[in-house]
């Protein structure tokens, strides 16, 4: 997910050179006029996607999909080269941290006359994708939300039950309910538990909650839901804000106490953890934490540790009265320079359709945009018994929660290089939460330009 200021002045100027030079004009992405080109990162969704193919080929003789799927990391690589290089796909699935910057440099092509519909879809999915020029970037593909995922024994074994688990609530004071179980949950070399007399936190066997890292400059799943149940906001709008507010008191003092959870020993330390090999899920696996703050996305993935029987539970309520968590959406864009876009515009309709993500939804995988495509993933999730209740039920309760976006402002990859550094100084080297101050001004002067 991060991009450096060095490779993002690069790419700047490597697009524009091949635009102006006209290569990306010429490069090909190896398709032929009847094939249209398309990349997701997701190997889960890969048999989903080529079942939609399928149906759109039956629907739209003489086109063919043809589907690359690669892992996130080496996707964002391969992506940016293929635009530089002209070799980019007619379609690939969106992020909507980078949406805005390949809109700046101009290797998206509008979809204005797609007819995407705002009310088609979940609230605030397709709004989204409308870049600061007022063209439409992105058809929405699904959606996702945040919730605490524990390891049922270990639960049972501290005597906290599933609906204890599911009414906590916090504040940055004392940490209130949630704070408290996430120290009963946690349990020493010796067999103490976090909150009994003579706990040592330099020598804990199971964390209460698992290392999820820093957060970048977003904290998805770290402490976002916090922040956002204390009533804090990224920016001073909710899209294409012109100023972030890490400087504010309140996220100030969210974040001293969430990372503060790694000094009582509670949570486990940054050092833990690693995106590659130890992820939260990783560290809940092995028996080494209790609990995990992670999205909708990994469902599955939790659902199939063997010999370990994982459920989830709701956010906890914040300072404000409310539960938080990100609601974020995916969605399908084309290349500027697609070779076929006009199959390429096809296929993103289809893609959009209530056939294709109610497919999508069939396969229990992910949430699809549309209300429909929800509810068959809901019904294929129960099929499989899986309660997805704590991810879905934020969606449908206006009243007792609150959905937020990813921050959407310019300059998304320079924000994220500077935060991931400052936040991991907090975490792992006790640095002040004040050192934001610098930061926020960093920023805020970065997006003033």
């Amino acid at each position: 997910m991060r991009f450096r200021f060095r490779t993002v002045g690069a790419l700047a100027v490597a697009l524009a050179l091949s635009l102006t030079a006209g290569c990306a004009q010429d490069g090909g992405t190896g398709s032929s006029s009847n094939t249209v080109t398309y990349w997701l990162w997701d190997a889960n969704q890969l048999p989903a996607y080529e079942a939609c193919a399928k149906d759109f080929e039956k629907q739209n003789p003489g086109l063919n999909v043809q589907i690359t799927q690669m892992g996130w990391d080496d996707y964002w690589t391969k992506l940016t080269a293929s635009f530089i290089a002209g070799t980019q796909p007619d379609v690939f699935t969106d992020h909507i941290q980078k949406f805005g910057q390949f809109a700046d440099l101009q290797v998206l092509e509008p979809l204005d006359d797609l007819g995407i519909k705002d009310s088609d879809y979940q609230p605030g999915l397709a709004a989204n994708w409308i870049g600061q020029d007022g063209h439409r970037y992105g058809a929405p593909k699904d959606w996702d939300t945040v919730a605490l995922f524990y390891n049922e024994k270990m639960a049972q074994d501290a005597g906290l039950t599933g609906e204890q688990l599911g009414n906590l609530s916090w504040n940055p004071k004392d940490g209130g309910s949630f704070e408290k179980a996430i120290a009963h949950l946690t349990v020493d070399k010796n067999g103490k538990r976090g909150d009994e007399p003579g706990f040592d936190k330099n020598n804990v066997k199971v964390y209460g909650l698992a290392s999820k890292g820093g957060g970048y400059a977003d904290g998805q799943t770290q402490w976002s839901s916090f922040a956002a149940s204390a009533g804090w906001s990224y920016t001073d709008k909710k899209r294409w804000g012109t100023e972030y507010q890490y400087d504010d008191k309140t996220f100030q003092s969210v974040i001293k106490w969430f990372f503060g959870l790694a000094k009582k020993g509670y949570m486990a330390p940054l050092s833990d953890y690693n995106s590659q090999s130890n992820e939260g899920n990783v560290q809940v696996a092995a028996g080494k934490a209790a609990s995990s703050l992670d999205g909708a996305w990994m469902i599955s993935t939790y659902a199939g540790f063997k010999g370990m029987k994982i459920r989830t539970a709701l956010t906890p309520e914040g300072p404000t009265g409310k539960r938080a968590t990100m609601m974020n959406g995916l969605a399908d864009s084309i290349t500027k320079n697609a070779r076929n876009k006009a199959g390429a515009k096809k296929w993103v309709k289809y893609l959009a359709s209530n056939e294709c993500q109610t497919t999508v939804g069939r396969s229990g995988i992910v949430f699809p945009a549309t209300p429909d495509g929800t509810d068959a993933a809901v019904a294929a999730y129960e099929k499989k018994g899986i309660d997805v209740s704590a991810f879905t039920e934020p969606v449908a309760d206006k009243k007792d929660f609150t959905t937020f976006s990813y921050p959407i402002t310019g300059y998304a990859a320079d924000v994220q290089a500077l935060m991931e550094p400052a936040m991991e100084d907090i975490y792992g080297n006790g640095k002040p939460v004040s050192s934001l101050d610098q930061t926020n001004d960093q920023i805020n002067l970065i997006l003033s330009q």
